[in-house]
């Protein structure tokens, strides 16, 4: 039975790592001692180790112990025995690559498939979605390809931003690059703000955390749901 948070980012203005969703992860992942953490996204081109370590304090708060999937000689064993699996943040084209790299892209799917818990933020959210191309990095890398974990049927659009009418930026707002998406793809793209995370239950994919979500469906007119509705009905 699928049991996923994806979340649109690790750290809030004025917090420290996860510690916004600290309360949820607790009894998110109640029944795992030691916590499978993927760095392979790397931000700011941060090592392994480093950003091991971030997470590592991060969830010590909840009593977790972490331990990064870089460390094993086999990463598809580990992935297949996990209690529970974390994938952070950081560039969306080097995380896929890696993910493609070590063949991990079916034991993930089969683990969370299993009922294996799988906390995603930002990047490690974004591969939740059916494929990479509404993420907000840049193609520093090149994947084999855009296809992702599909874990639900629609894109994610983490850390989604509304335009600022004080603003003297020029460029395309978030909107206009995810209406760029639909002249060319079909799927729903969910626009996650910051603090904000959907919590996947088998069939049921509910929005958490104090702010709507943006609602992009091909052909349609954006629109905004409330934290609490079910998104299930979305592919």
């Amino acid at each position: 039975m699928k049991n996923i948070i994806i979340a649109s980012t690790s750290t809030i203005h004025g917090s420290t790592y996860l510690e916004y969703l600290l309360e949820t992860l607790e009894t998110f992942f109640a029944n795992a001692k030691t916590i499978l953490f993927i760095p392979y996204a790397r931000p700011g081109g941060i090592s392994h180790d480093a950003y091991t370590a971030i997470a590592q304090k991060g969830l010590s708060k909840i009593n977790k112990t972490v331990k990064s999937i870089h460390e094993f000689e086999n990463p598809i064993e580990a992935i297949e025995q996990a209690e529970g699996i974390f994938v952070g943040g950081g560039n969306t084209f080097v995380l896929t690559y890696q993910l493609y790299k070590n063949n991990l892209i079916t034991p993930i799917q089969n683990a969370v498939k299993s009922g294996t818990p799988y906390l995603g933020t930002s990047a490690g959210s974004n591969i939740c979605g059916l494929t990479i191309k509404t993420t907000n990095d840049m193609p520093i890398v090149y994947p084999p390809s855009f296809n992702a974990l599909a874990l639900v049927p629609f894109n994610i659009n983490p850390h989604y931003l509304d335009p600022d009418p004080t603003s003297k930026h020029m460029g395309e707002t978030r909107e206009t690059r995810i209406n760029e998406f639909h002249h060319y793809n079909t799927p729903p793209v969910i626009g996650l703000r910051e603090g904000s995370w959907l919590h996947v239950n088998e069939s049921s994919i509910i929005l958490n955390g104090p702010l709507t979500a943006r609602i992009f469906e091909h052909n349609k007119t954006p629109y905004e749901v409330n934290p609490g509705t079910q998104l299930n009905h979305l592919n």
